[in-house]
């Protein structure tokens, strides 16, 4: 997606340790215009299957969700990495691995908001070792529901996660993939 492309080249701030900062536009600001763009194109990318749910993670990954999820007129699920006293205890947990934050968490949904005959896409911002997108199959599969595929807004293709779950036999469809990125050479997409 070249305009998002054009946006990570002119406002993300690459920092030491593979971290790419897009807070001014994805996770921290968001920028509406291009969040309406991003969710029309995953639309686009996965019109051929049935959708009956987005699963997310959160924080970051919610607001793509909904942007995907009113254009597929579906509802939106995310784990949460706190179970708050509103949650019942009748819950899929599973572990994922925060590459930002340095720590593990165990998600939870709610088993009410996933069943055995929902088709999911699953929504985050971005996939680098694979943790996160690995924990919403993970809680899919603990549910019976489907997985239909992955969206992934930017993907740091030289890490390997991308490759192990599309190993697997997941679908991917990122909208950015970096193959290289540092302080000194800034960034390198995919084309």
């Amino acid at each position: 997606m070249d305009l998002l492309k054009e946006r990570i080249r002119k406002n993300g701030q690459v920092l030491a340790g593979d971290i790419l900062k897009v807070g001014s536009f994805l996770n921290h600001q968001i920028d509406i215009d291009l969040l309406d763009k991003i969710g029309e194109e995953f639309a686009r990318l996965y019109k051929d299957v049935p959708v009956t749910k987005i699963l997310t993670i959160e924080a970051s990954g919610i607001a793509i969700a909904c942007s995907v999820a009113h254009i597929l007129r579906v509802p939106v699920v995310f784990a949460k990495k706190n179970k708050s006293g509103n949650v019942s205890d009748d819950c899929y947990v599973t572990s994922v691995y925060s590459f930002t934050n340095a720590k593990n968490y165990n998600v939870i949904v709610s088993k009410q908001y996933l069943l055995p005959q929902d088709k999911l896409l699953l929504v985050d911002d971005f996939l680098a070792n694979g943790s996160a997108l690995s924990g919403l199959v993970d809680i899919a599969k603990q549910s019976g529901a489907q997985v239909q595929g992955a969206c992934i807004v930017i993907e740091k293709g030289f890490q390997e996660g991308g490759s192990l779950l599309r190993n697997k036999g997941l679908r991917i469809e990122s909208l950015a993939i970096i193959d290289s990125m540092s302080v000194e050479n800034g960034i390198k997409f995919r084309e």
